[in-house]
């Protein structure tokens, strides 16, 4: 975890509550999918050496999330969460339990009713979570199952599950020349087009090559949990073709959550000379049309945003400096 990032824990026994603050290096819609969308939950949720496998998934008011924690001997250990209450991006609250894979409930166990609040603070997001328990006796069982700790590794994994999705591409651009880059999305042949590429255009990739989701770096050893097979996917890669134009290209695996369809599996990346410009471009290219990620200052250094114009088009306007 990045030790800049804040992180409070505060047990209160007078009310049985559990009181966290935590923060997240992104903006507040991919915090919010990650709580959201039961595909990225199971990359993150369970505190390793378990990992968290989705049975299914209804988020909204009266919905249910029924899950296992599964742990490395392959025993699992069910929970459900009854949603209560969902302010899309702001507020989600639920009654969670332990159960059985029927989600009905196991009344030995406490049951613990999250509410989980979520604020944008720039380049970070903030979410406040308060874990409500029945009564003192409860809330000390939880306490002592090793929740503090638990909690901790999860939410570390986060961290790491942020860094891998918006990993760029520092090594690959040495100065603030602009430039227009094609961004292609592929649903696990990434490796196999770019080599074809390749050969067609008779050059090599730039920086370090292909570069693999099982090639991230991690700050601390909780990293999430990715299947053997999206460990070998291409996080990122990048082409000349002809005119000074690259080729970027990425694998987008349903297991790190992405949907790919044919029309949203290619962008159009512009990276202007300054903030000011990348500020225009979106703005007046975006007119009409659907922002899927508003301008912001990321924790990797760039000045990023994309959206969809009026016409389909799906664009990225990615400027990063190097006076840094």
């Amino acid at each position: 975890m990045n030790s800049n990032l804040q992180f409070d824990f505060i047990v209160n026994k007078e009310n049985n509550t559990v009181n966290i603050k935590r923060e997240f290096a992104a903006n507040l819609e991919l915090v919010w999918e990650a709580w959201t969308n039961p595909e990225i939950l199971d990359q993150w949720w369970a505190p390793k050496p378990y990992r968290t496998e989705t049975k299914s998934m209804d988020f909204r008011e009266g919905g249910m999330w029924l899950y296992a924690m599964i742990s490395p001997e392959n025993e699992k250990h069910w929970c459900k969460n009854d949603y209560q209450i969902i302010e899309h991006q702001k507020y989600f609250s639920g009654l969670d339990a332990f159960c059985d894979e029927n989600g009905d409930v196991n009344t030995d166990m406490p049951r613990t009713l999250w509410t989980n609040n979520f604020t944008e603070n720039g380049e970070t997001t903030t979410v406040t979570i308060v874990a409500k328990y029945e009564s003192l006796s409860d809330l000390e069982k939880i306490i002592e199952l090793g929740f503090k700790e638990g909690l901790t590794m999860a939410l570390e994994n986060l961290d790491q599950y942020i860094e891998a999705k918006f990993k760029l591409r520092k090594q690959n651009k040495t100065n603030n020349e602009a430039r227009v880059c094609s961004y292609l999305n592929f649903p696990g042949n990434t490796e196999e087009a770019f080599l074809f590429y390749r050969s067609v255009f008779k050059t090599e990739f730039i920086g370090k090559g292909i570069e693999r989701f099982g090639d991230v770096p991690s700050s601390t050893e909780n990293w999430p949990p990715v299947a053997d097979e999206v460990k070998k996917m291409v996080l990122h890669v990048e082409l000349p073709i002809v005119g000074g134009h690259i080729l970027m290209g990425t694998d987008a695996p349903k297991e790190m959550g992405f949907t790919l369809t044919s029309g949203n599996n290619m962008h159009i990346c512009l990276e202007p000379e300054t903030r000011e410009e990348a500020d225009r471009l979106f703005s007046e290219l975006s007119v009409d049309g659907t922002i899927t990620m508003p301008m912001a200052d990321m924790f990797f250094g760039s000045y990023f945003g994309e959206f969809t114009d009026k016409f389909g088009i799906n664009w990225m306007i990615n400027f990063q400096s190097r006076n840094k």
